[in-house]
């Protein structure tokens, strides 16, 4: 018989580790239908304007549904605060060295927010476009933020991120006259990764295109509402 090799060994934790976090992955989802919560989960590289894009929704979209966030980083409460100024309810999750959320931080940060019933749950995740793709946590829908500022290439470095995207929002669009960034090729690239993904251009900072953002997530909160529980 073969002995088992590190990477053999390492493969096969990694899959326990994957499946325990799908079952309390699936009970945070069964949690949520049960109350008509629906979950975002936000994922991006730092310095896509992930935080600003959050901070103008909730303040926007905010007012028409109850809301809540859950701030996932390393370190630090800044991001939290920055939310906490919009008044929209926020829980803080540091994931000290992890580099990303996983489903029973998910279900810890739930339990300290105790949204009510119908709520929109933000969950910003840590910033990168690596870990967070592997990790269900139990949401309704994934949403991918890219910027210009980043290059029209990384749905092809990283593409297991885009493909398991609901939404890519593509921001920033506001400086594309200032950038060598192919709009067109950026898509195509997201097509050719993640066939079933929407594509949005949009600015969180003059506002463009928002709107279809904000009915986008209306739209994944009456699907989520139409399910019969």
């Amino acid at each position: 018989m073969r002995k088992p090799t590190a990477r053999s060994r390492t493969i096969a934790l990694e899959q326990q580790v994957l499946a325990k976090n799908d079952r309390l992955a699936e009970r945070n989802r069964r949690w949520m239908a049960d109350r008509g919560i629906v979950a975002l989960n936000l994922m991006s590289s730092p310095g896509s304007g992930k935080t600003t894009l959050l901070e103008r929704t909730l303040r926007e979209l905010g007012k028409d549904s109850p809301m809540g966030v859950l701030e996932g980083d390393q370190e630090t409460l800044l991001d939290a605060d920055r939310i906490r100024a919009t008044g929209v309810p926020v829980v803080q999750v540091n994931t000290g060295s992890g580099c990303h959320l996983d489903a029973e931080m998910m279900a810890r940060g739930l339990h300290s927010l105790q949204p009510e019933p119908g709520a929109v749950v933000v969950i910003e995740n840590v910033g990168n476009l690596v870990c967070p793709a592997l990790f269900d946590l139990g949401e309704q829908a994934r949403v991918v933020v890219a910027s210009v500022t980043e290059g029209e290439d990384k749905p092809l470095k990283y593409p297991n991120m885009f493909r398991t995207a609901d939404l890519v929002l593509l921001n920033k669009v506001d400086l594309l006259p200032h950038l060598d960034f192919d709009v067109e090729a950026f898509v195509a690239h997201c097509r050719s990764v993640a066939v079933d993904a929407d594509v949005l251009g949009v600015s969180a900072r003059t506002g463009e295109n928002l709107a279809a953002w904000y009915e986008w997530v209306r739209r994944c909160s009456a699907v989520s509402l139409s399910v019969p529980r």
